[in-house]
């Protein structure tokens, strides 16, 4: 259950009010790494906490909203994939649980949000341009998350400093930073360009909470901001990770070994997920046209959940991909959550009250 708040300082902004959370942080949800142990803690140290969805079964994802349910009673949500085969059964279980807030990483329907709207779920689309946060805004999402291009995963080449002021002047809604975000310095400038909060996924992965395996956490420990890469080779879209021997001999692979790759990396998707081939092939149809890519980027986007899961679950570095933020390059250590959220809400006090000008009732104690 969740504790006493991780800090005595609170910010309070439209992100807080909207989600009912204490501090204006989201623990992005990323997949093989944002399971029910480092939502729960998230949620507790005072964060948003985001379940990772899309490498489960509907069921596997209905028993870890459960887990996290056990573990903490703070506010948390559910990260779905928009263009699942099966998005409407995920939303429906979402519903019956409880779950405060849906987050997408693909712009979900109008339907779909008014769906979750209509059950008091929040609505929070993540998006990389400011067309599309447009989009969703007018479709009825409660806010969006805007991820620039430092961000990990598959990334996008406009820089958050660039992207957020874009999305802010242009919606009402609550917009939360993403992308190069990790400590109170940053938080206190996305506030600044007037985002309500921010959001961290590789700072939340490097906390002793995160389950990701300890040899593959000392790699990105140990990872300049130089060795933070952008590819194409994995699944055909640009996706932001630590380069390593792997990434580097994917770079240097031909169109027939990656396809190769892709056929196999499918196979074990589907051994490991329950997924049948039909259901494969209508969500690579989904992809397809909701992305506009070839059936060769089709296939290989096949390949990127079982390349993730070699490093976040087996802890196999040299067979598996790192996805990474380019903050990596900055982070030294592996906090709790508790710890983390404790240390940014500080250092955005002390930010604050560093800055000329600045009204020493800008924070309240949240006692």
């Amino acid at each position: 259950m969740s504790g006493p708040p991780a800090d005595g300082v609170a910010l309070p902004t439209r992100l807080t009010e909207l989600t009912g959370v204490r501090h204006p942080l989201v623990q992005t949800g990323m997949g093989w790494v944002a399971g029910p142990r480092l939502v729960s803690a998230s949620a507790n140290a005072g964060a948003l906490g985001i379940l990772a969805s899309a490498t489960m079964t509907a069921e596997q994802l209905r028993s870890a909203v459960r887990e996290v349910k056990s573990r903490t009673d703070a506010p948390f949500g559910v990260n779905l994939r928009a263009d699942a085969v099966d998005a409407r059964e995920r939303v429906r279980i979402i519903v019956d649980e409880g779950v405060r807030v849906a987050s997408f990483a693909l712009a979900p329907s109008r339907e779909l949000i008014a769906e979750l709207k209509d059950a008091g779920v929040v609505v929070i689309p993540s998006i990389g341009a400011r067309r599309h946060a447009e989009k969703v805004a007018a479709w009825g999402a409660d806010a969006v998350v805007v991820q620039g291009g430092e961000g990990g995963g598959h990334t996008g080449n406009v820089a958050t400093t660039v992207l957020l002021p874009q999305v802010v002047d242009a919606v009402d809604i609550p917009v939360v930073a993403a992308g190069g975000f990790h400590d109170g310095r940053g938080l206190v400038a996305a506030l600044a360009y007037g985002a309500a909060g921010v959001a961290m996924g590789t700072r939340f992965l490097l906390t002793s909470d995160s389950t990701v395996p300890d040899q593959v956490k000392a790699r990105y420990l140990a990872a300049s901001v130089q060795d933070v890469t952008v590819t194409t080779k994995v699944d055909g879209l640009p996706h932001r990770m630590l380069r390593t021997d792997l990434v580097d001999a994917l770079e240097r692979s031909g169109r027939v070994a990656s396809l190769l790759r892709a056929a196999r990396h499918a196979r074990a998707f589907r051994e490991v997920s329950g997924a049948s081939w039909p259901r494969l092939v209508r969500e690579g149809l989904a992809l397809k046209r909701g992305k506009d890519l070839t059936w060769s980027q089709v296939l290989l986007a096949a390949t990127t959940p079982m390349m993730l899961r070699a490093s976040m679950v087996e802890g196999r570095a040299d067979l598996g991909v790192m996805a990474s933020g380019q903050v990596a390059g900055l982070i030294d250590d592996l906090p709790s959550c508790a710890e983390l959220v404790d240390r940014v809400m500080a250092e955005a006090a002390a930010t604050l009250g560093a800055l000329p000008g600045v009204p020493g009732g800008a924070l309240r104690d949240a006692r």
